[in-house]
């Protein structure tokens, strides 16, 4: 066990009784604070972030007020009265048998270890929702920052240290470690850590599930892995609406160079006139996309090796080559070689994506119905196409935790009723959102009294 990780989970340990007796209204100016000190940071957070992660200042400066509105949402959450609303059965002594008194409330799982994000240096990083959220729940928090930017999480970590301070809660409720796989693997490993927040790669997400499972006393591990994110285009809406679908849906794929994990991957819409001109213009949208750089020459590399093979695959079709790392790349096949070849369903984690064509809409369901659990599923569709639409709604959220309609996955709005999440292997828990209010609810567990006195 590495000794310095085994020292700041026995300091959490030792916080969280002391963290957890707070007031809501204590913690709640916490999380405020946190807010407060990062914005204090001022420009040097954004450049510094920027010049580890290639993202550009604007973006990086809505990454934080998102950031700091995460902290600021949980505080308002946690002041509210309620928010941890019991629920009570009362007495009845003259039943037989005898109904004892029931209270059922939730109270903080313990100490929470959070694995920072590479492509949202802040709003999934070390201040990012993943601790926001276990800090409003009353877990002290130990975060393993991401290898690609350790300046940018030093300084979000000696931040939230400032706010600590100020609100005089205690020294352990909040630390930062950096390291590789060996230190990822003793923080989950470490007995006083009793769940696991993680946004990032399958392999790594799934890596850290086993682990945890393999445990002595098993912990939940909620890591969301990102999805291929289908987006199913109804005819006349395709007819009616092609050039501004094109230029959406090329918006869509290339934001942040595709490096989100609710990109658009996949398009199906049934071959036509019309789609064959939407292509057309969505190349041409795609041709004229910036060029831009990848957060780190790791993923850049990662992505010209996956477009090549992709390229390659008997069973697709290059529409658009990328002939860079960054650069959209486009392929095509039917929905018969879709349904047969799962090699050409898999996430490519950047601008690409591959369009399925069917002979008709009624090969959308089983198009739907073969891909794995995802974050997201898009539908496009016209007034008429209502009814068509419905019908493929109950297969939807059967692989999906966020139907969009008539929109575009990209950009997750914080908000009480989002869901960021999704059967398996878009996270390890479908039941759970890791942004919006109902986040919180990962890092409580529900404990009843019974015929205890008020």
């Amino acid at each position: 066990m590495n000794p310095q990780i085994n020292s700041l989970c026995d300091a959490a340990w030792a916080a969280f009784p002391v963290y957890q007796a707070k007031t809501n209204a204590e913690r709640a100016a916490f999380l405020d604070e946190i807010a407060n000190q990062i914005e204090l940071l001022g420009d040097e957070l954004l450049q510094t972030a920027s010049a580890e992660t290639n993202l550009p200042l604007p973006r990086l400066t809505g990454e934080r007020a998102r950031t700091c509105g995460q902290f600021r949402m949980f505080a308002n959450l946690i002041r509210a009265e309620g928010w941890n609303a019991e629920t009570i059965d009362a007495a009845d002594p003259t039943r037989t048998p005898p109904k004892p008194h029931l209270r059922r409330y939730l109270v903080p799982v313990g100490p929470v270890a959070v694995f920072g994000a590479s492509n949202f240096p802040l709003a999934y990083s070390v201040p990012g929702g993943d601790t926001a959220s276990a800090l409003a729940a009353s877990c002290p928090v130990v975060v393993k920052a991401h290898p690609a930017h350790p300046k940018t999480s030093e300084l979000c970590g000696a931040a939230i240290t400032r706010a600590v301070e100020a609100c005089e809660m205690p020294s352990g409720t909040f630390a930062l470690v950096h390291g590789g796989f060996e230190e990822g693997q003793d923080l989950v490993q470490h007995p006083h850590i009793r769940a696991v927040g993680f946004t990032g790669s399958h392999s790594g997400g799934r890596a850290l599930f086993d682990l945890a499972s393999r445990r002595e006393r098993p912990i939940p591990v909620y890591a969301e892995m990102g999805s291929v994110n289908p987006v199913f285009l109804f005819p006349d809406a395709l007819t009616s609406r092609t050039a501004e679908l094109a230029k959406g849906y090329a918006g869509s794929l290339t934001l942040g160079v595709g490096q989100f994990c609710t990109n658009p991957g996949i398009l199906v819409a049934v071959a036509s006139a019309a789609l064959d001109q939407f292509l057309l213009s969505l190349v041409t949208e795609l041709e004229s996309a910036p060029a831009a750089t990848m957060l780190h020459n790791g993923i850049a590399d990662r992505y010209v090796q996956d477009t090549a093979e992709f390229a390659s695959h008997a069973h697709l079709e290059t529409l658009l080559q990328s002939d860079a790392a960054g650069k959209p790349a486009l392929f095509g096949t039917t929905a018969a070689q879709f349904l047969a070849h799962p090699e050409v369903r898999q996430e490519v984690f950047g601008p690409s994506a591959v369009v399925v064509k069917c002979d008709s809409v009624h090969e959308f369901e089983a198009i739907a119905d073969i891909l794995e659990g995802q974050l997201t599923a898009s539908i496009h569709f016209d007034k008429n196409e209502e009814t068509l639409a419905l019908g493929l709604l109950p297969t939807l959220t059967r692989i999906a935790g966020r139907i969009v309609a008539n929109g575009w996955p990209t950009g997750v709005e914080v908000s009480p009723a989002m869901t960021h999440g999704g059967p398996y292997p878009a996270s390890t828990d479908t039941r759970t959102t890791s942004v919006g209010t109902h986040a919180i609810d990962r890092f409580l567990r529900p404990v009843t009294l019974q015929g205890m006195p008020d």
